[in-house]
């Protein structure tokens, strides 16, 4: 039983890969577009997820690393001459770092409910400096942005070609999907773990569990500004959205509606949301409310989310398949 568990799941990965690979070959131009803004969402809930779902920190201020990430992108490559997509997107990348230890530090001796409201005062914060620094943010403008073409070993990637930035965006945020997962069965992905279910327990055992939510904190918007860099070249456009407190209620609703239980439940919520807000868009202007009471009902009658429910499916399935052995 155990060795057909493994080869169920390596075809399914295979097959994953494979489907993964073959979408700009069989998906049209728009449809690839909305694949590609799932990828780039799944990794900004996935970060979430480990602040929220892992460690139990909820957090009203995550689109500010994500919106650092997206205007530092811009920035980069509109003021300095020559620069790499790649160096653009590793400095802006470094920027959403520098802003989650910077206000990480500040909210270290804090949880629950004042450490929620101070991230949305921080997020709030940095909306205001993207309204006021007109000259280098744009404004209510935004920012537009020509990314340079890419040149690689084994040919050029030019960040305004859909094929070109899907792959660009499926092999980094794979790999930086990849790393996440493996960055929860490490020591200190299970202190993360305890950190959730029992803090005082954690300090007993003499763990600094300030540390630990600081590293957790930097590490998470690391990876959403890594998210909105991928957005800026996507959209080759970066407007105040991006960190707008909108932009944060987006991330909370992907990854409840995925389910916090799970390391792919966030990924399944991005996906959905992107598909879902797109087909309501299109049929009437009032989507958000649909997708307001989609949330409550979510939250209320199936507060698994979607990876709750399909393992709920799967868990009856086994159960019909083990009463109809003889």
């Amino acid at each position: 039983m155990t060795s057909q568990r493994p080869r169920s799941l390596a075809w399914i990965v295979a097959v994953a890969v494979a489907a993964l690979a073959a979408a700009p070959y069989l998906l049209p131009s728009y449809q690839l577009r909305l694949v590609t803004e799932g990828i780039i969402f799944s990794l900004y809930a996935v970060s979430y997820n480990l602040l929220l779902g892992h460690a139990g920190l909820l957090s009203f201020g995550h689109a500010m690393f994500f919106g650092v990430g997206a205007f530092a992108t811009a920035i980069f490559l509109n003021q300095i001459p020559g620069i790499s997509v790649l160096a653009a997107m590793g400095l802006a990348t470094g920027a959403s770092l520098l802003v989650g230890l910077l206000v990480g530090s500040l909210l270290l001796r804090v949880k629950g409910t004042p450490f929620a409201l101070l991230t949305l005062a921080f997020n709030s914060l940095f909306f205001a400096i993207g309204v006021k620094w007109h000259t280098l943010t744009g404004g209510d403008d935004g920012l537009n942005v020509i990314p340079p073409k890419l040149h690689l070993g084994l040919g050029v990637l030019d960040p305004r070609n859909g094929p070109d930035i899907y792959y660009l965006t499926l092999v980094v945020l794979g790999a930086a999907l990849l790393f996440c997962w493996r960055f929860t069965a490490t020591a200190m992905g299970h202190s993360v773990l305890l950190l959730r279910e029992n803090e005082e327990r954690m300090r007993f055992l003499g763990y600094n569990t300030s540390i630990t939510r600081l590293i957790l904190f930097v590490f998470t918007g690391a990876l959403a500004g890594l998210a909105g860099s991928f957005y800026t070249l996507q959209n080759a456009f970066v407007s105040l959205d991006a960190v707008s407190i909108d932009m944060t209620t987006k991330v909370l609703l992907m990854t409840f509606l995925g389910g916090t239980g799970s390391f792919l439940g966030p990924v399944l919520g991005a996906f959905f949301y992107t598909y879902v807000q797109d087909y309501l868009s299109n049929l009437t202007d009032n989507w958000p409310l649909i997708m307001g009471a989609l949330f409550i009902v979510m939250v209320l009658f199936a507060p698994g989310g979607l990876s709750g429910l399909g393992q709920g499916v799967v868990n009856r399935l086994k159960r019909a398949k083990t009463a109809a052995r003889p």
